[in-house]
């Protein structure tokens, strides 16, 4: 039991490491060129707009989870306090 939780440890360290360092893989529906062919047209692809890189999971999970802890954390200026000389 402990050898398996600390597989899935070092598995989403490793993870996380790989978000961290390399945020951007490359596309799944297009295999990394940014274009598809369908029939005998060849248009950009859809999913990665034929910038051939996708954002990895983890790392919008990070980004979404900074953005929601920044709005939740800094002061707003309708929170700020009138000083006498304003």
């Amino acid at each position: 039991m402990a050898l398996a939780s600390l597989l899935i440890l070092l598995t989403t360290a490793g993870y996380a490491v790989l978000c961290a360092v390399k945020p951007f893989a490359p596309c799944r529906k297009c295999s990394g060129t940014g274009v598809r062919t369908r029939r005998r047209t060849v248009t950009l692809c859809r999913r990665c707009r034929g910038t051939r890189a996708r954002l990895r999971i983890g790392r919008r999970l990070l980004n979404n989870s900074r953005s929601i802890h920044a709005n939740g954390t800094r002061p707003h200026a309708t929170d700020r306090k009138a000083t006498p000389w304003q």
